[in-house]
């Protein structure tokens, strides 16, 4: 991370929440900085290290830190999530399909993947459901993420008891496609023309017409060849997650907090600003430009319940096609 997108949020985090404002206390001596809480919470996410950890250097207590770091990730979540954590709009979705043909996937939009983060702190009553295959209670993070490891996506919270299949069905992936508001991703195939984007996904997945898996025990040079390239672009979502976690220690080892919505803010807020830091360091000479446009999606209004009612249908069928 560079210094100038640190003082950025550092800026934005001051002006979203007062807490982090130094001010007087009674006696009139000064409190603690802003660059101090700051500093302190990079220290916990980016490193792992406990909140007593930074006593001795920073001079801030555990239960300062502790308070730091809820407030730092609720702030960077109200302030840049519906910058930075937005669904595509038409010229995301007409420069993904243009990407998407080059390597050889026209109507690609990225790779779809679930990451599963260790609950150290569970409480006992839910540890039956949260642990999974591993026997330790885990939560489950589903994304979205394209060539350049942006994340669009991001579902987290369903407990480990559950598998890929479960979390997408729970998940809101596909609400706007389902209601119709979703941006046009038109592309043809060998003269054939579609009007809805599909993402890469592995072998648990359904076979729907908006997943593309690979081919098992494939055969012949066609087969393997598109499963070489399949599985290559596919990885994009788990070199997303290790770029995610090795940026922020935090999620790769256990968590220690015991509300699920601490969980929640910390895993957003680490998704938040690795999608920060992929657009400040982004090769602005890259022969993939961020030109490429599209039309404003027309969204067609009908009063009649019945009639919207029964495009949704025609719409969610559609999404799950064989």
């Amino acid at each position: 991370m560079f210094r100038s997108l640190f003082n950025r949020i550092t800026n934005a985090v001051q002006g979203h929440d007062n807490y982090f404002m130094q001010r007087r206390d009674g006696v009139g001596r000064l409190g603690l900085s802003c660059l101090q809480k700051i500093t302190v919470v990079f220290w916990m996410l980016a490193y792992g290290m406990p909140a007593d950890a930074t006593n001795e250097y920073i001079k801030i207590g555990e239960s300062t830190t502790i308070e730091s770091l809820k407030r730092f990730c609720c702030a960077i979540v109200e302030a840049f999530a519906e910058q930075y954590l937005r669904s595509s709009n038409a010229n995301d979705v007409a420069r993904l399909l243009h990407v998407g043909k080059e390597r050889g996937f026209p109507g690609m939009l990225g790779s779809l993947d679930c990451m599963h983060w260790k609950w150290k702190n569970c409480p006992t009553a839910w540890a039956g459901q949260y642990a999974g295959r591993s026997g330790t209670p885990t939560i489950i993070l589903e994304a979205i993420v394209d060539y350049d490891l942006w994340i669009w996506h991001a579902y987290f919270g369903l407990p480990s008891s559950n598998n890929d299949i479960n979390v997408l069905e729970a998940s809101h992936l596909f609400a706007n496609l389902a209601s119709g508001t979703a941006p046009p991703a038109h592309y043809v195939i060998k003269g054939n023309e579609y009007n809805m984007g599909y993402y890469l996904a592995d072998g648990i997945y359904l076979k729907w017409s908006t997943l593309v898996q690979t081919i098992h025990n494939s055969r012949g040079p066609k087969k393997k060849l598109f499963t070489m390239k399949q599985e290559a672009c596919q990885k994009y979502v788990q070199c997303a997650f290790g770029v995610l976690q090795s940026r922020f220690s935090i999620v790769v080892g256990p968590s220690c907090f015991f509300n699920k919505h601490v969980l929640h803010d910390i895993m957003i807020a680490c998704i938040i600003m690795h999608n920060m830091i992929s657009e400040d360091e982004r090769d602005v000479n890259a022969t993939i430009n961020d030109w490429m446009h599209a039309p404003i999606p027309t969204v067609d209004m009908r009063v009649d319940e019945n009639t919207r009612f029964q495009e949704f249908l025609a719409r969610h069928k559609q999404i799950k096609d064989k």
